[in-house]
């Protein structure tokens, strides 16, 4: 989910920078929410767990893609089955790009000895050398971002008018080692409820992360479940009205990114370095742990590597650090 909603403001800046581009995306249906108001893109869903499934599968997806008539394509994912696809259609003679990951740079970043701690190129820049590479140059310097969307009535009977500064939190990952502990982020959220100026909401997917969300919340009035309760279009809707989204690096960040909202996010096992951080964010928004006490760090690039002594290398981060640092943001957007 995350590495879709990165592309999200690169093809925005795509489009307005090139009246003449069409764009057409190709990924999964859960995605297609993402695209559906920036103009001249349209989805193509892959169903790569039904017609589109297997070697046989993309041959087919390949057969349905070509109908369209592509004047070039960008491979913005770089994996075995995106690859097949762009080189099918490299074989016809279409220009093509694809994305460099840096695979051996994150190794090195990552290593656990002989350890090279640079900062690696974002990877929304990286999406948008690919469009350069197709002669379709884009400039990420100074972005626009689409207005606010209108809070409708779903939202205001499930959390009333928009008199606060709203605050999300999405104290989920998907690997524990870019999971802030739970005693922790439960100080984080008591202590941002006590400003009767702010309204909570936090942001979860599944019965168990629910469940989770709803001992946070217990005894909380200005704090709001969303979890289960809304669709992923619902969703977006409301996190574009946050003032702030405090997130794990994981998918939520990069959503509330790519809609212009303000992101603090909480850095475990991985590092902005690795070109994840989320898009056009202050460097000061991004909280690490810390490297003095836990110098191997980052030791994953996704997070699925287990290093041992390094299990509570987020307890680091002090809670009341988070807390200062969204007082403070919030108290700039107040003036």
């Amino acid at each position: 989910m995350g590495d879709v909603a990165m592309t999200v403001p690169v093809i925005r800046e795509l489009v307005a920078s090139h009246e003449n581009v069409k764009v057409t995306v190709v990924s999964k249906a859960a995605y297609k929410a993402f695209f559906d108001e920036i103009p001249r893109v349209s989805f193509f869903e892959a169903d790569t767990e039904g017609r589109h499934k297997g070697f046989f599968g993309l041959l087919r997806l390949y057969g349905e893609l070509k109908k369209l008539h592509f004047y070039a394509v960008a491979d913005l994912h770089n994996v075995l089955r995106s690859k097949i696809i762009t080189k099918l259609f490299a074989f016809r003679g279409k220009k093509t790009a694809t994305v460099d990951k840096a695979r051996k740079e994150r190794a090195a970043l990552t290593s656990l000895t002989n350890k090279v701690f640079e900062p690696l190129t974002p990877v929304s820049r990286r999406y948008a050398a690919v469009f350069g590479k197709l002669g379709f140059p884009i400039s990420l310097e100074n972005p626009v971002f689409p207005e606010k969307q209108k809070i409708t009535l779903d939202l205001l009977e499930l959390l009333g008018p928009k008199n606060e500064q709203w605050i999300g939190i999405a104290p989920f990952a998907q690997h524990r080692s870019k999971i802030y502990p739970r005693e922790l982020i439960q100080q984080v959220i008591t202590n941002l409820a006590a400003n009767p100026n702010y309204k909570l909401m936090l942001f979860g997917g599944g019965k168990q992360e629910a469940s989770t969300l709803k001992k946070y919340a217990k005894g909380l009035d200005n704090v709001f479940v969303i979890a289960g309760k809304m669709n992923l279009k619902q969703e977006l809707r409301l996190i574009s009205n946050l003032d702030l989204m405090l997130s794990m690096d994981s998918g939520n960040a990069h959503i509330a990114a790519m809609l212009g909202v303000k992101v603090v996010t909480l850095w475990g096992a991985t590092h902005p370095y690795t070109g994840f951080a989320p898009f056009n964010q202050p460097a000061d928004y991004a909280l690490v742990s810390d490297r003095e006490k836990y110098p191997l760090l980052p030791t994953s690039v996704y997070g699925n590597k287990k290093v041992k002594g390094y299990d509570d290398a987020m307890q680091t981060i002090l809670p009341e650090t988070v807390v200062s640092k969204i007082n403070d943001i919030l108290k700039k957007d107040a003036r």
